[in-house]
């Protein structure tokens, strides 16, 4: 098999992956931004702040502007929630919430 048929595999897995957990609706930034959060947390329920996020290598690349929309995106779906008794611009990543159907924007 050759290395770009490889790579269409997988790609084809990751993206039926994504269908069962229910991120579909999410465009690809969204996702990376979602995967990053939840990399960096160690147990459910951490608290992790946007510039921990945004160091993340998958978001690092993007404009800050690009950035802030996801996370606002990710906001309005549940799939991340701002942390109590935080600082602004700390949240909580909600994969309990990943696999059930996400609210439409």
């Amino acid at each position: 098999m050759d290395k770009l048929s490889s790579i269409l595999q997988l790609r084809e897995m990751l993206r039926q992956l994504e269908r069962d957990v229910g991120l579909e609706d999410l465009n690809r930034f969204e996702r990376d931004v979602l995967l990053a959060a939840h990399g960096l947390c160690e147990r459910p329920g951490d608290v992790i702040s946007s510039e921990q996020i945004r160091e993340h290598a998958l978001v690092r690349p993007a404009a800050q502007a690009t950035f802030y929309r996801a996370i606002r995106t990710l906001l309005e779906r549940g799939l991340l929630e701002r942390a109590a008794d935080t600082k602004a611009k700390s949240y909580v990543v909600r994969s309990d919430l990943v696999g059930s159907p996400l609210p439409l924007p």
